[in-house]
């Protein structure tokens, strides 16, 4: 996809200020290019998070004014907030938690509220009930609402917003294996009389990294996700326990850590199963390059990035059904209903069993990567709702004003 040109802009004066959570998603990197961009648009940008975040995020380095803030809802910290935001021209919270508590601090006549939900939140029991409350809250004190997925939009306009829209953001990649620099995904194009030993030299990694791992000779499942209610692993388990008679036997990697670990750990061993939990893990562009299938079986909203960076590396992709996986994704993906470990079987089992299956969908996967939005695209969508919410003038393409609406 051809980005959206935005030309600097000249107007002294727009303040947005951007308001996280605790930044350890893939919200903070996003707010980070944000800033960035519109920063060298001339937009005064200041980021209000926590300390944590400034330190992995750098978000002085991106020209951007850093506000620390603490990460509850109490008065001294929705004091803290209104403060920031105080003479803002918009105020930008991306999350649940960020708006909610935003939604906190500004009182009548304050600047407008942009919330981008970035995924949705998965809670039981009476822990629902108050997720709902404060979506509730965020959405209908927004003045628009951005979502990252269709999923998320419909979800926003049943809690109440006025104005909800998707919102086009593309995932930051996942940071390169250890020493290695970025590929294309795509076997590159490099010197005439190079290419030929870069392959072989990358599938010769790929084989060491794949041995390394405990997978030489064997299918390499790779699944990712917080260990806890709504991730779906005792479907994977399941599922797990059926393509275990195949030969040879797959190995299933599962990255991720939470509460069920021990519990799950326990099932593996007493059911022999070919499934080893990593637990966190830092590498996880090198775990998606070695493997022949990622799965992404949970109900809570999937790791972006990793999606992303499966669909370039040309790994084959089968996730439970999830707007924003769909929205990312497309055809590039095969998708089974969450919870149901004999859908998740048999779509594993098929693509292990169908290399042409599996070309499709690599080649669908890199197609799919070529044409998601820039960051430049999300930038000038964004801007043009500063711009509406600020009263000014919303640019074309071309970089002259439009009337907006």
């Amino acid at each position: 996809m051809s980005s959206t040109p935005v030309p600097p802009r000249r107007e002294p004066g727009l303040h947005a200020v951007h308001v996280l959570g605790n930044g350890r998603s893939g919200g903070g990197a996003q707010v980070r290019a944000l800033a960035a961009g519109l920063v060298a648009r001339g937009v005064r940008v200041t980021v209000c998070a926590p300390r944590c975040a400034e330190r992995t995020h750098d978000f002085t380095g991106s020209g951007a004014h850093y506000a620390a803030t603490a990460l509850g809802a109490d008065p001294a910290a929705v004091a803290v907030l209104r403060a920031v935001c105080a003479g803002a021209d918009v105020v930008h919270a991306h999350g649940l938690r960020a708006a909610f508590r935003v939604s906190l601090a500004l009182g009548r006549g304050s600047a407008p509220l942009v919330v981008t939900w970035h995924r949705g939140a998965y809670a039981e029991g009476v822990r629902a009930g108050l997720v709902r409350l404060m979506e509730r809250r965020a959405a209908r004190a927004a003045a628009v609402v951005l979502g990252a997925s269709t999923e998320i939009v419909d979800r926003a306009r049943r809690r109440g917003a006025r104005d909800a829209r998707l919102v086009s953001v593309t995932p930051p990649p996942l940071p390169p294996p250890p020493g290695e620099g970025r590929s294309s995904g795509s076997g590159g194009s490099g010197s005439s009389g190079g290419g030929g030993t870069a392959r072989s030299g990358a599938r010769d990694a790929r084989a060491v990294r794949r041995a390394a791992l405990g997978a030489r000779g064997r299918p390499l499942l790779l699944a990712a996700g917080r260990l806890a209610p709504g991730a779906g692993m005792r479907p994977l388990l399941d599922a797990a326990r059926a393509w275990s008679v195949r030969g040879p036997r797959p190995l299933l990697l599962v990255a991720g850590d939470g509460p069920a670990r021990r519990a799950l750990q326990r099932r593996i061993d007493f059911e022999d199963l070919p499934v080893r939990l990593l637990g966190h893990r830092s590498d996880m562009a090198e775990l998606v390059a070695a493997a022949d299938v990622l799965l992404l079986p949970g109900r809570r909203e999937a790791p972006l990035p990793l999606v992303r960076e499966a669909l370039r590396a040309g790994v084959p992709l089968v996730a439970a059904e999830s707007g924003a996986v769909r929205d990312l994704a497309g055809d590039a993906a095969e998708f089974v209903p969450y919870g149901d470990p004999r859908a998740l079987a048999e779509a594993v089992g098929g693509l292990l069993a169908d290399p042409a299956r599996r070309a499709r969908l690599r080649a669908a996967g890199r197609a799919c990567a070529a044409r998601w939005p820039t960051a430049e695209d999300t930038v000038a969508q964004v801007l043009s709702v500063y711009d509406e919410l600020a009263g000014r003038p919303v640019r074309s393409r071309r970089g002259r004003s439009a009337a907006p609406g």
